[in-house]
């Protein structure tokens, strides 16, 4: 088989733009990458064969300009661009100009991103094809009013969505005629900022749902497939997080009826390229169709992972003329695949971005693994990155694939654990919770299951008596191994009797802990002065912070980082502070007196680096608790900010269009 095109242009950036960037490598097909400012050193950048700047950090001034892509691939010579997702990877005005300049749109033909771009259109074709769809309002909506109206008669609650786009983005819940209100606005805000378009839709909210998509490939010789299913369900802000294939959910009946139905829709718009087909299913197994996305998806590793099937080789292939050498009985689901996304985001401040450079970046490795485990990362980021406030958040996909789900849950809590970021904020605490959490390891899932398994947010995951127990041994045996190479020297062994035993004591929460280590041969065995806690194998030099330990013969990956005097001790989504000292400093610990914190309740803080969009309130106004105050935007996401007491505001410190850092005051009340 010779080369499908000898040069192609990535119109992205991050970890697709990498991903891309492999398959090509695999069919010796030169790149060309493109990037704004802001990435000028970014990963994909070096990766590439060539590239091209193309524009400011802001994608309206560089990844979004279709001239600017037009003109890379004409200065490169550049045959066809793969558009990755996201930015124009769905916009038919892209593929009709790079038509008219004789460049090859990997991607399906443009009739097909015109009717399942957007939503409404595409919920009528469905329609047509005799696909289930959600019942709902498919006309446009003029205005907040006629929206409630609509909603009211649907009936509550609904899903207020904007026509273009996806990613959840121009997507709210609403409940009654308030939410109805409030949330058409902030759809149709958020739509006209990421996607130009700022038409909005209503449909029935189906409760306890299930987001379980196809995946289908089709060429452009009437050959037209699906590979089985993805589980999506795990999602924050109508955003997925973790996903699986195929779905805990599904039987072989229900999977091949969704297949059909998908591979029916894709027929019907003349498809070609992979695509995928994204339904609701409730918990009757009754599914209806959503939307189709006309692109690669984030999630495709899982698919390409369980079927052995290339996606991103399979599009390129397929826009220069190839068919498809497998036919539908071809296709196997073999073992099970398991992907987590991992965000710059605060998950205990309500998953706020995170900006700034990875100080730290250590990847889990295949070789830390059994031979039945495979381990893949899709990332676009190296130690050293910085992660802006232009794009989106994600820094990198942690998939594991198994024979079955349970060894694939298993294995990513192994590699969560072994994830090391520093720099910046991020979620792994929160999906290595997640994964231990029972309701997700029995595979009962829904798109509810985040807000109802933390009702009041993310606040870590909780430590039983008997692991804090052993995290506490695991900070007093490593400060004592730190103590020992302070005694001795850079050069002092790990381990051996050489008579330095130690009396310490480990303080969590103001409550001491007292242990006595003892060191044999390659382990120390910490106990309370009668009982052993724990015999204790860490073989690592004592500066790592990734300490893989064998604790009473269970392997426990725990990441340790100083925090002042104390140690902070991570372990499967729990997070511990120990301080350790010698007895005496115990005892003298607690009698210090406990600093209080600083009193910000007078003051609205901006919980996130961004931008202020709008103030609601000025100086002198009355407020009350739940009141609307401002909008702060980041990574492309609007958050309003409300009032958590009544009051009165007292000073404006910020104004609108003003950027803003964390914690920034951007009001303060009487």
């Amino acid at each position: 088989m010779g080369k499908p095109f000898k040069k192609i242009l990535i119109a992205n950036r991050g970890e697709i733009a990498c991903r891309i960037l492999r398959s090509c490598r695999e069919l010796d097909i030169a790149t060309v990458a493109v990037y704004s400012d802001a990435d000028a050193d970014a990963e994909h950048v070096r990766l590439a064969d060539e590239a091209v700047r193309i524009g400011p950090a802001a994608s309206a001034e560089s990844y979004l300009v279709i001239d600017k892509i037009i003109e890379a691939c004409q200065q490169t010579g550049a045959e066809a661009v793969h558009p990755g997702f996201g930015f124009l990877s769905e916009n038919a005005a892209f593929v009709e100009a790079l038509d008219a300049a004789g460049i090859v749109f990997i991607g399906p033909p443009v009739g097909a991103i015109g009717a399942m771009g957007d939503k409404i259109t595409s919920k009528k074709l469905a329609d047509d094809a005799k696909v289930s769809t959600v019942p709902g309002h498919m006309g446009l909506i003029e205005d907040a009013e006629e929206a409630v109206r609509i909603s009211a008669d649907i009936g509550y609650p609904v899903m207020i969505k904007a026509s273009a786009g996806g990613g959840g983005k121009g997507m709210r819940i609403a409940r009654d005629d308030a939410e109805a209100r409030e949330g058409f606005a902030s759809a149709r805000n958020e739509a006209r900022t990421s996607f130009g378009d700022e038409r909005i839709f209503i449909e029935k909210y189906i409760e306890e749902p299930r987001h379980i998509e196809i995946q289908v490939l089709a060429d452009k010789h009437g050959n037209v497939l699906h590979l089985g299913e993805r589980e999506c369900s795990i999602q924050r802000r109508h955003q997925k997080v973790i996903e699986e294939a195929p779905s805990p959910a599904l039987d072989a009946e229900t999977r091949a009826a969704m297949g059909a139905q998908a591979v029916a829709l894709a027929r019907a718009v003349d498809y070609c390229s992979a695509g995928t087909v994204e339904f609701i299913c409730d918990k009757n197994k009754n599914f209806y169709f959503l939307e189709m996305n006309t692109r690669i998806q984030v999630e495709h590793p899982v698919t390409e992972l369980v079927t052995g099937i290339d996606l991103v080789a399979w599009m390129i292939r397929i826009a220069a003329g190839e068919a498809l050498d497998f036919r539908q009985e071809d296709v196997r689901l073999n073992g099970w695949a398991v992907e987590s996304r991992i965000y710059a985001e605060d998950p205990f401040r309500n998953f706020m971005p995170s900006i700034g450079r990875l100080v730290t970046y250590r990847e889990p490795r295949g070789r830390d693994f059994e031979e039945s485990v495979q381990l893949r990362i899709d990332s676009g980021v190296t130690e050293g990155s910085e992660i802006s406030m232009h794009y989106d958040p994600m820094i990198a996909k942690l998939v594991t694939h198994a024979g079955d789900r349970p060894a694939a849950v298993a294995a990513m809590r192994q590699a969560l654990d072994r994830f090391l970021i520093r720099g910046i904020k991020h979620n792994i605490p929160f999906l290595a919770a997640v994964m231990a959490e029972k309701r997700f390891q029995d595979g009962e899932l829904s798109t509810n299951f985040i807000a109802e398994t933390y009702p009041d947010g993310f606040e870590g995951r909780a430590l039983s008596d008997d692991l804090q127990r052993e995290l506490l041994a695991v900070a007093a045996a490593y400060n004592h191994r730190l103590a020992k190479r302070n005694r001795l020297g850079m050069h002092a062994p790990r381990h051996g009797n050489d008579g330095f035993a130690g009396d310490w004591v480990a303080i969590c929460n103001r409550t001491p802990v007292s242990f006595t280590i003892r060191e044999g041969d390659g382990y120390y065995l910490v106990d309370d002065g009668e009982n052993p806690v724990v015999e204790l194998t860490m073989d690592q030099p004592v500066a790592a912070r990734r300490l893989v330990c064998s604790v009473n013969d269970v392997t426990r990956v725990v990441l340790i980082e100083r925090r002042g005097p104390a140690w902070v001790l991570s372990h499967g989504g729990a997070s511990l502070e120990v301080l350790v000292l010698r007895p005496r400093g115990g005892e003298l610990a607690a009698i210090m007196p406990e600093k209080a914190p600083p009193d910000l309740s007078r003051f609205l803080l901006s919980p996130m680096p961004g931008l202020l969009v709008s103030l609601a309130v000025g100086e002198g106004d009355e407020v009350k608790a739940g009141q609307h105050l401002a909008v702060v935007e980041a990574m492309k996401m609007e958050n309003i900010l409300r009032c958590e007491k009544d009051g009165k505001v007292l000073a404006i410190h910020a104004e609108p269009g003003s950027s803003l850092a964390v914690d920034q005051a951007i009001l303060e009340f009487e």
